[in-house]
């Protein structure tokens, strides 16, 4: 079946998992730290760019230093926590979302602990 189709097709509800209201773009609005208009001007920036922001942002009051702070070898835990929360975000299901990153369900279970992704998405689980 070509993607186009798949992506088209309308989903039965028993294949509904339990990821498929996620979405980190609600959560962020429904605590009033984005809005649409933030998403809009978000949206122009390069990935690169927003890193570089926030950290600039984030260093501002400490002088525009960070000295002690383990930046880069922080670096790649940041990376894999904020996609993890895209592919929960984009994916049906849990099954769904170990497919995308390529590792087994057990794997994905213990990233949801480590990153503490059931608690950052318990508001928006379905009932």
């Amino acid at each position: 079946m070509a993607w186009t189709r798949k992506l088209r097709r309308k989903i039965k509800k028993e294949h509904d998992g339990s990821t498929r209201l996620y979405s980190i773009s609600n959560k962020l609005k429904k605590e009033g730290k984005v809005t649409d208009e933030f998403e809009i001007m978000l949206s122009g920036l390069t990935l690169e760019d927003t890193i570089g922001l926030r950290l600039e942002l984030a260093s501002r009051s400490m002088g525009y230093l960070l000295y002690g702070l383990p930046l880069y070898g922080a670096l790649p835990r940041i990376a894999q926590e904020a996609t993890l929360k895209y592919v929960l975000s984009a994916s049906r299901s849990r099954s769904e979302a170990a497919r995308v990153l390529g590792i087994p369900i057990p794997k994905l279970h213990k990233l949801y602990q480590k990153f503490e992704l059931y608690d950052f998405f318990k508001d928006q689980k379905s009932t």
